[in-house]
C-alpha cells in the first residue's frame, strides 16, 4: 500500500525524497513530476490510496495548492506537506508544527511530522495554521483568493503578488478581519487563484500585519486585568 505520494518537479529531489522516507519510516512511497504525471499514475493505480502528500508548490506544470485540492477531493483524510519555492532564511515568522519544509529541507522535522501525520484518523481534516499558508503564499508572491474555515467560521484572504490587499469574516473586514483569523490557529482552506479583491483595505506589508496580529491573539489570551495593563 502507497502511503506517501511525493509530487516534486526536480528528479533529484524527488528521489532523495523517497529514499530518506525508505530509510527513516518503512513506508511506501511513490514519486510522480507533474499534475498531468500524478493523475495518470493514479488512474493506473485503482486501489492507491496515498495517506500523506509531499508537494511542490510552484514549478512548470505543477500548481501545489490546486493539485493538492485535487487529490484530497478524491482521498478522504489525505495530509499534505508544501515544499515552497523559497528558503527557510526567507520565512519571517516560525510556526510550531508547521506542515511547510522551505529547503534546505530539515528532514528530521520533515519525518517527525510524516509519523505524526501516518497517526491521525483515516478521515481527519487537512488542517494548517492560518500564519502558516498566509506566509507562504505571500513569499511564494501568490495572487488569489484563500478561503479558511473554521468550524462555522468562514474568512477570505485576497492576494496579489504575495500582497495581501483585503480580508473579509463574517464580522470584520481589511486588517481586523486578518487579526480575526489567526486567532483562529489551525484552519483548513481552498485556493482560487481567479478571483481579484472586492476592494483594498490592507496597507501593511503582510509580515507586519501577521506579526502584529500575533501579538494581539496573544494579548487577547491573557486574563482581562493583565490585557488592561498590556
Amino acid at each position: 500500500m502507497t502511503q506517501l505520494l511525493i509530487v516534486h518537479r526536480d528528479a533529484d529531489i524527488g528521489r532523495q525524497l523517497v529514499q530518506l522516507v525508505t530509510d527513516y519510516t518503512g513506508y511506501e512511497s511513490a514519486f510522480t513530476r507533474s499534475e498531468s504525471e500524478t493523475l495518470v499514475w493514479l488512474r493506473r493505480q485503482s486501489g492507491a490510496h496515498p495517506r500523506i502528500l509531499l508537494i511542490q508548490l510552484d514549478a512548470p506544470g505543477l500548481d501545489g495548492l490546486v493539485l493538492g485540492a485535487t487529490l484530497s477531493g478524491i482521498f478522504s483524510g489525505l495530509q499534505t506537506l508544501f515544499f515552497p519555492p523559497y528558503s527557510a532564511a526567507e520565512q519571517r515568522i516560525e510556526v510550531a508544527g508547521s506542515k511547510i519544509f522551505p529547503e534546505p529541507i530539515d528532514g528530521e522535522r520533515l519525518i517527525a511530522m510524516i509519523e505524526r501525520s501516518v497517526r491521525m484518523i483515516g478521515n481527519a481534516p487537512d488542517l494548517f495554521h492560518a500564519i502558516d499558508i498566509l506566509q507562504m503564499c505571500c513569499l511564494a508572491k501568490r495572487s488569489g483568493g484563500l478561503q479558511m474555515v473554521t468550524g462555522s467560521q468562514l474568512g477570505t484572504v485576497y492576494l496579489k503578488d504575495g500582497r495581501i490587499l483585503h480580508a473579509e469574516t463574517q464580522s470584520a473586514r481589511g486588517e481586523d478581519a486578518v487579526f480575526d483569523l489567526v486567532g483562529w490557529g489551525e484552519i483548513e482552506f481552498a485556493y482560487d487563484r481567479g478571483v481579484s479583491p472586492p476592494d483594498d483595505t490592507v496597507k501593511r506589508n503582510w509580515d507586519e500585519l501577521l506579526i502584529a496580529a500575533i501579538e494581539e491573539r496573544q494579548r487577547r489570551a491573557l486574563p482581562e486585568w493583565r490585557r488592561q495593563l498590556a
